[in-house]
């Protein structure tokens, strides 16, 4: 499965790890140079859950990102699972 919270849509983005190499101006050197790009993945850090909803009397399962765990804190289940709904995708 693909790394995608469910709540949040969030999803892996792209970037680039630089090499740096040389000596610090600090330490009498000519200074950091970047001396390579590589392209990298920056994943999301995707937990499967499995929470009560109270309204319905059942389990969800869920793929969410801890940030999105957060955002189940503060809002409540009934109210995300609203949303979610509202926006076309099945729970």
């Amino acid at each position: 499965m693909s790394k995608v919270c469910q709540v949040t849509g969030k999803r892996p983005a792209r970037g680039y790890k630089y090499a740096i190499r040389g000596i610090a101006k600090k330490k009498k050197g000519i200074g950091l140079k970047v001396t390579g790009k590589t392209k990298r993945r920056f994943q999301v850090n995707i937990v499967k859950k499995r929470l009560w909803f109270g309204e319905e009397n059942r389990f969800i399962t869920l793929r969410l990102s801890t940030n999105a765990l957060r955002t189940i804190d503060k809002l409540g289940m009934g109210a995300v699972i609203r949303e979610m709904r509202a926006n076309g995708s099945t729970v």
